[in-house]
C-alpha cells in the first residue's frame, strides 16, 4: 500500500508526456518537411507520424534520400499510410519503424493509452465490425485501465479536405467511442483541421508534415478550425485526466502557434 502510494505520487510529479504529430511528411520535391523537422527537433517527446512518411512510394531509396525526419526515428511511433503500400506491401516502412506486420498496435504514455490503427483496411485484414483489427481494438480497450486514450491512424473519420470523411473506418471509430477514447489524429488530407468532440472524441486532421498542401473543400459539420496552405505539427501534452494542444506552423521567422486549447478526458 505504501509503495503504491509512493509510485502514484511520483507519477503525479513527473512531467506530462508530449506527443508531436503530423502526417504526409517528406518528399524530395519540397523543403516543407525540412522546416517541420526543425520544429520537431525543438520539441522533446514521442513523434507520431500519421502515415505517408515519405513520397511517392515509400521505397527504401526514398526513406534513405528524402526522409528528413530520420533523425527522430528512435522516438517515432508511426502509423501506416496509403503511400507506404504503393509498392504493393508496406514492408519497407514496417521494417524501418519496427512495426507489427498488420500495422496496428498500442502503447502506454504516462497515464494515457495510445492506440495506433492501420486504416488501410484491405491490407490490415479489414476495418469492419468483426474484422481482426476491430476485435483487437475492442479487446485492447476492454483491458485498458487508463483513464484517457489517444488514437491515431492515417485516414480521418471526418475531414473537410479533398479526400473528405472516411466511412470505411466507421466501425473502428464506433469501437473507440464505446471504449471512451478522447482524441483521434489523422493525416491523408494535406491541411490542418480541428473538430468539436463527436461521441466524446475530439479529432484533428494534421496532414501538414511537409508535402504539398491541399485546399479545404466543403467545411464539415462540427469543424471548428481549418488552415491551408500550411506546414506544421500538432503538439499534445497528455496530463492526468486532461490534455492541451497547440498547432505550430513552420514559418521563415520561426514557429507560430495558429491554434491552441485544452480538453478533459471523459
Amino acid at each position: 500500500m505504501i509503495l503504491a502510494a509512493v509510485v502514484t505520487a511520483l507519477s503525479l510529479l513527473a512531467p506530462a508526456p508530449t506527443v508531436v504529430a503530423a502526417g504526409d511528411v517528406a518528399t524530395c520535391r519540397s523543403s516543407g518537411d525540412e522546416a517541420t523537422a526543425d520544429l520537431v527537433a525543438s520539441i522533446p517527446g514521442t513523434v507520431a507520424v500519421l502515415g505517408d512518411a515519405v513520397y511517392e512510394r515509400g521505397t527504401a531509396a526514398e526513406f534513405r534520400d528524402c526522409y528528413s525526419w530520420a533523425r527522430f526515428r528512435k522516438r517515432t511511433r508511426a502509423a501506416l499510410g496509403n503511400h507506404e503500400y504503393a509498392t504493393g506491401t508496406a514492408d519497407v516502412a514496417v521494417s524501418y519503424f519496427g512495426l507489427p506486420r498488420r500495422g496496428y498496435y498500442a502503447y502506454r504514455l504516462g497515464a494515457w493509452q495510445v492506440v495506433v490503427l492501420n486504416t488501410n483496411c484491405a491490407p490490415a485484414g479489414g476495418c469492419e465490425t468483426g474484422s481482426p483489427q476491430q476485435r483487437w481494438l475492442a479487446a485492447t480497450r476492454a483491458r485498458s485501465r487508463a483513464r484517457c486514450t489517444l488514437a491515431y491512424g492515417h485516414h480521418p473519420r471526418f475531414s473537410s479536405g479533398l479526400h473528405g470523411s472516411d466511412r470505411t473506418i466507421a466501425a473502428l471509430w464506433s469501437t473507440l467511442a464505446r471504449g471512451g477514447a478522447d482524441v483521434y489524429l489523422a493525416g491523408h488530407d494535406h491541411h490542418y483541421e480541428r473538430f468539436a468532440p463527436v461521441a466524446g472524441i475530439r479529432s484533428f486532421v494534421v496532414g501538414t508534415g511537409g508535402s504539398e498542401s491541399y485546399a479545404v473543400a466543403t467545411v464539415r459539420p462540427n469543424s471548428e478550425v481549418q488552415l491551408s496552405p500550411v506546414f506544421g505539427v500538432l503538439r499534445l501534452t497528455l496530463a492526468e485526466g486532461s490534455y492541451r494542444w497547440s498547432f505550430l506552423a513552420a514559418q521563415s521567422s520561426g514557429a507560430r502557434t495558429l491554434d491552441a486549447g485544452e480538453g478533459h478526458c471523459h
